[in-house]
């Protein structure tokens, strides 16, 4: 069975979701695009929170998202409950997102980071479990609600 996995970006993260969507498919992921679909300036939180309803509601049990920063992406998608969107920047703090605070969408900064480092960051999300035990306590505390 193919893993599902959703992605959106605005203009800024749009060659990058490229990118990441071709390579994930050519390793046999069904890939879900949310848009945006052009390197046309857009307003990201207009995909985004599609994505994050998406995660929040457990259509789907992963996702990535993609802006120029990060930061605006991963503002908007953790506004919804359950979501946990982790900006990452390197192959540590994504393989953390996952082992640590059990994150279900990996942001991803568009602009300063190489695709491939993207890429492979991405693997890493993917494919890491969360180990649970003293992280267990830490995460069910995130949530207000």
């Amino acid at each position: 069975m193919k893993k599902v996995i959703p992605i959106a970006s605005d203009h800024g993260g749009f060659e990058m979701k490229e990118y990441i969507k071709n390579r994930l498919e050519n390793e046999g992921f069904e890939i879900i695009d949310f848009g945006t679909f052009s390197n046309e300036s857009v307003d990201y939180p207009d995909m985004i929170h599609p994505l994050a309803h998406a995660i929040a509601t457990e259509q789907y049990e992963l996702g990535i998202i993609l802006c120029g920063s990060g930061n605006g992406v991963q503002m908007t998608a953790n506004k919804h409950p359950n979501v946990r969107a982790a900006l990452c920047w390197n192959i540590e703090i994504a393989k953390f997102a996952r082992e640590h605070t059990n994150a279900n969408v990996i942001a991803l900064p568009g602009r300063f980071i190489p695709f491939d480092l993207a890429f492979e960051m991405v693997k890493i999300f993917l494919n890491t479990s969360f180990s649970g035990g003293r992280h267990e306590l830490r995460v069910k505390k995130i949530g207000l609600f």
